[in-house]
Parts: C-alpha cells; structure tokens; sequence
C-alpha cells in the first residue's frame, strides 16, 4: 500500500491539508449558520423592543451562509485538483510497468484483466482520497473539536457525547466494514470475471456465433450478472441498516444535547436563547461525522486494488540470466553509450557469437551457440519448425532479452531495447492499426514527419492508388483494428510506418501469414524492393520467396542445422530440397 498510496500523500500534503482545512471551514460556517439561526429564531420570539438586537444576528446568517457553500467549493476544487494530478502519475506509472513487459503481455494477461486494471483499480484509487482519506481526517478533526469545545463546558458531558459520537466514528465504521469485507471483495472478483468473459466473448464473437452457441453464452453471462447483482443487492441492504443506526445515533445525541443544554440554562449558567443554537448545530456536526462508515467501508475493495497493482509491478522478467522485477528496471535502466545504428548506416551489421539462451524458470536451453554475421544490406531468412526459437531470437536481436551466454552485436553496439525503433524496426505478423486515419497509423513510425514523407513511403509500399481513389486519402479512417481495409492493405500501411521510421535494420516476423498467395507474392515483392538497401531479417516457416534472399538460415533442435544461399541448400541438401518441393507443391 505504501508505495501507491503514501508517497502521493507526501507529494501533495500542504494542498491535502489545506483541503482538509477548506472541509472544516465549510462545517465551521454550516454548524455557526445553524446555531445563529436557532439562536435568531429564539432570540425573535421574546420579540425584542429594539430591531438591533437581532440585527448583527441576521447579517451573521447571511454572512456564514455565502461562507458555506464557498468553502465547500474550494474543498472539492481543491481535492478533485490533487485527485487529477494523482491520477496523472499512478496511470503514468501504470503504463511504465507494462511497458517493460509488452512483448510478455499476452501470455501473462487477459486483456479483461488489463482493462479492468486501467479502469477500475485506477479510478477505486482516485476515490479512496475522495471518499476515504478526505472524510475520514476530516471527521476526525471535527469529532475531536467538539469534544473539546464541550469540555470547556462541561467534562463529563463531553464525556457522554464522546461515547456516543464515537459509536458513529469508530464503532459503527469497525463493526460493518467486518461484516461486508468480504462482500466487497467478491464483488470485486465478480467484476473482473465478467471483465474477462466479455472481452474474450467479443474477440471470439464471430466463433460463437458460427458455433449456434451465443444463447449459451448470453446465458451464462446474464447468470453471471445475477450474481454480482445479488451480492450488490446484499451490500446495499448492509447500507440501509448501517444508515439507520447512524440516524438512530444521530437521534440520541440531539435528544442528549436538549437535556444537557435545558439543564444548563435552568441552573443559569447559558442563556435559555441558545438551548435551540446548540441543538440545531449538531444537525450539521453530525451530518459531517455520518460519511466516515462510508468511508470505511470501502478499504478492501482499494486493498483488492492495490494487490493487482503490486502484483504487476513485481512481476519478474527475464533479464540475461535472471529474473527482474518489472518496478526495478526503470531504476537500474541503462542505455549503452554511443550512438544509434542510423549513424553506421554504411557498415551496419548483426553478429551473433556463441549465443545460447535458456528461460530463467526452465532447465531447456532454446538456442545454444548460435554464431551468425550479417553484413550491411544483406537479406536473411530464418526458416524453422514452430516452437524451434526463432521468436526469442527476435526478442534477443531486439534486446527485449539478453543471452544466457555469448554476445550480440549490432553495428558494434550491444543489442539493447534503446535501439528499438531508432535502429531497429519490425512488421509483425498483425501490426496493430489504430482506430484513426491511414495517415495517423503510418505517422507513429515517426510523428514529426511531414505529409510530404508520407505519401513517399506509400508510394514505396505500393499504396499510392488505393489512397488516391479514396475521396479523403491519408484522412481516411481505419475504423477498429484496420477493419476497413483488406489484410493485404493492412500489413502494407503497417509496412509503410516501418519504411517511415528509416531504421538501417528490418525484421519481417512472418508478415504474410494468413494471405492469399497472389497477395502474398505481391506484398513479399513490395517489402524486398522497398527494403532493398537495408538489412532484412527476415522470420518464416513458408518459403514463397526464398529465392531473393542472400542467405538463409535453419534452425533445429536449438541450433543451426542449414545456412547457405538458397542456391547452395538446393544443391547439397536434401531436406531443404524436400521442403521446397513441398512448400511449392512441386
């Protein structure tokens, strides 16, 4: 909890204080309006001979009237101002945890589960000062306050109200947040299911309802939905019985006070004018302890909350040949000196020597002494059976991991993820396409490129006449994931934000897949002329367009079994041969 909670509250203490200070301001003026008015009303009906007794009285009213609701407004003005920049720097740091861990999202979360950590423990975050940490000091000073006030009074008296004030602050708040814990964390849990089974059901909607099975499903969830309602249901009522026994109490203690107040007037030592004042007054103090229950009452659905967000924030990565947790790698970041690849764009080259990795929570090794170079502007295929290593390959040549043992170099600089996307840049097999226009999607490969930048990189990945027969051009929209265009267009518009970011080094991971041949053919051609002077990497277990590359690569059993140009492997191997026949349904 400290660490997402206390360090805020450090940062921001003189405005939460002077919150807090505004807060009882907006009670002191509301409590004086009240007590004046009782006063006023009492003071009225004796009715005085001369107007000017109750004149200051009246101004009084009027005066702690405008008073209220000013302090009430620069209370929350206030507030909500610390709760935005609070926000600002948890959802900030949020996104700097996750940023570590991009290349592992997928198999590590749900995407209901991150979107229910982006939406809801952020915004349970932002309530707990709003409702929790505000009402609760300000309670505190309020209850503590009185007590003293009415100790100069009368001690014992004060005594009374203490105990049964504090059946309010204290008692009430212990007693229901005991019994509804556990409420409140089921509904949590239930929210975050149903988080998880509608992003899932979405992404799978077409599989349902190809299946005949979407009455299942909606069954299922609505089910689902019962459940959570019925545990809100139940905390509701927990709600309404807690709020009976706050007015209950509240009720006694203005009862208390009528005594109090009528025997300290017959005994002479208050005016019987202010009998009313003090009553009236504890409408208002006590209408100011009532939220602290509330406030209470939400603390295990902040603490469900923080556990996810620790529970992110520790997690470990790999790093070389340990596990590093996510919360301290931006501590101990570091960028290897000198400069970027695009400085060496005439002697850039990748050299693997003696590369061998194993997982930090496996005993297999997945590549074991891999030792390639690859000279500037050559083209490289890395052809291999699913499940042989070539996507941790890509993540060591990226940096997004170290080797167990050997060393990679890229233009003499050890492979990190500072060079990502200044030296390095990679087409995926489903680049992901912003709901935004064409233009915008292919400006993220670098924002401060012109319109003039643009179009020349579209015209490289043959896009220049579907752009130009469209009536908007680059403003066109993508819609969600590119579904405005077909996958051919998408893969080449995500080919164009690479081209854009004018990287020496290119990594094609399997772009093709899932295209049509003809398509295939096309968009392999656009990508080898378009990239025809950089350094390709290029990632595949389909061999339609083998033939253009300088050299490639087979990977087998951790290792490399094959390397030579397609040519050579025809010629001396017969595997490579009959994967090509097969490949080419020869």
């Amino acid at each position: 909890m400290s660490t997402w909670i206390i360090p805020y509250m450090k940062q921001h203490r003189g405005r939460m204080l002077l919150t807090v200070l505004f807060g009882a301001l907006g009670v002191g003026s509301s409590a004086m309006l009240l007590f004046i008015s009782g006063y006023l009303i009492s003071k009225s009906a004796l009715r005085p001979e001369n107007i000017m007794v109750v004149y200051v009285p009246i101004v009084a009213v009027r005066l702690f009237s405008i008073s209220q609701s000013t302090m009430r407004y620069l209370e929350r003005l206030i507030g909500h101002d610390i709760i935005l920049r609070i926000v600002e720097k948890m959802r900030t740091r949020l996104y700097k945890v996750l940023e570590p861990q991009a290349l592992f999202l997928r198999s590590r979360y749900k995407t209901g589960n991150l979107l229910s950590m982006l939406s809801d423990d952020i915004e349970h975050l932002q309530d707990f000062y709003l409702k929790t940490v505000f009402p609760s000091i300000l309670s505190l000073f309020i209850y503590g306050l009185l007590i003293g006030v009415l100790g100069l009074f009368d001690w014992v008296f004060a005594l009374l109200m203490a105990l049964t004030l504090g059946v309010i602050v204290f008692l009430i708040p212990f007693l229901f947040s005991k019994i509804t814990r556990r409420k409140y964390i089921a509904l949590k849990n239930e929210r975050n299911k149903l988080y998880e089974q509608l992003t899932d059901a979405v992404f799978g909607l077409s599989d349902w309802i190809a299946s005949g099975r979407t009455k299942t499903f909606l069954t299922n969830y609505q089910n689902d939905e019962h459940a959570l309602m019925e545990t809100e249901k139940k905390i509701q009522r927990f709600r309404h019985m807690r709020s009976g026994f706050i007015q209950l109490v509240i009720g006694v203690s203005v009862i208390l006070m009528i005594i109090w107040t009528g025997g300290e007037a017959e005994a002479g030592r208050i005016a019987p004018t202010v009998i009313a004042a003090f009553t009236l007054m504890m409408l208002s103090i006590t209408d100011a302890l009532a939220p602290t229950s509330e406030a209470i009452e939400h603390i295990p659905t902040y603490e469900e909350s923080l556990r996810r967000l620790e529970k992110i924030e520790n997690t470990a990565i790999p790093v070389g040949t340990q596990l590093v947790k996510v919360k301290d790698i931006e501590k101990e970041k570091r960028v290897i000196p000198g400069n970027t690849l695009s400085t060496f764009d005439n002697k850039s080259m990748i050299h693997l020597e003696n590369v061998s990795y194993r997982y930090p929570e496996s005993t297999e090794t997945v590549l074991q002494n891999i030792s390639v170079t690859i000279k500037a502007g050559k083209k490289v295929a890395i052809l291999g059976r699913s499940g042989v290593g070539k996507s941790t390959l890509l993540k060591l040549l990226t940096g997004a991991l170290q080797p167990t043992t050997g060393t990679i170099l890229l233009a003499g600089q050890e492979a990190n993820q500072a060079l990502l996307s200044t030296s390095i840049s990679i087409l995926n097999q489903k680049s992901h396409l912003f709901d935004t226009t064409v233009g915008n999607n292919i400006r993220i490969g670098r924002p401060e490129a012109s319109e003039e930048d643009i179009w020349r990189v579209v015209e490289q990945a043959r896009l220049h006449r579907l752009l130009s027969s469209l009536p908007l051009g680059l403003k066109t929209p993508m819609e969600e994931m590119g579904h405005r265009f077909s996958g051919g267009e998408r893969q080449r518009i995500a080919f164009a934000r690479v081209l854009l970011q004018e990287t020496p080094i290119v990594i094609f991971d399997e772009p093709t897949i899932g295209l049509d041949p003809k398509t295939e053919h096309a968009l392999l051609q656009t990508m080898f002329s378009a990239a025809k002077e950089k350094t390709v990497v290029w990632v595949t277990h389909h061999l339609a367009g083998i033939e253009q590359m300088d050299e490639i690569i087979f990977l087998e059993d951790g290792g490399i079994q094959l390397q030579g140009t397609h040519d050579e492997l025809m010629a001396t191997s017969s595997k490579y041969r009959a994967l090509y026949k097969m490949d080419r349904g020869i």
